[in-house]
């Protein structure tokens, strides 16, 4: 699944041309780009979708919204370790495959 998932702002800077902020989703830090919304400020709050900030947001609408994601569990979904997510998956194949033994 691929959620459009509320973020802040931590930083903005101009990287190769295009204007690129550091953005926090509820602990998760990760880069997004900001051509879609240029005017987003350092503390604001976007909506992003696959790296782009899509439309700006209120604290209160994002926090809530984070705060949904994490109790459903959608957050870890999102943004979790893909390693991680490997190796249990892995793991549950090879327990099921010493089962059918």
């Amino acid at each position: 699944m691929c959620l459009a998932v509320p973020g802040r702002v931590l930083e903005i800077a101009e990287r190769d041309g295009t204007r690129m902020a550091v953005v926090d989703f509820g602990g998760v830090v990760k880069d997004v780009c900001l051509e879609y919304l240029p005017d987003l400020k350092v503390g604001e709050y976007a909506i992003v979708h696959v790296g782009f900030a899509l439309q700006r947001l209120d604290e209160e609408s994002a926090r809530r919204t984070l705060q949904l994601f994490e109790e459903l569990g959608l957050l870890q979904e999102e943004f979790g370790d893909p390693w991680e997510a490997a190796a249990a998956a892995t793991a549950v194949s090879s327990a099921k495959q010493e089962e059918e033994r």
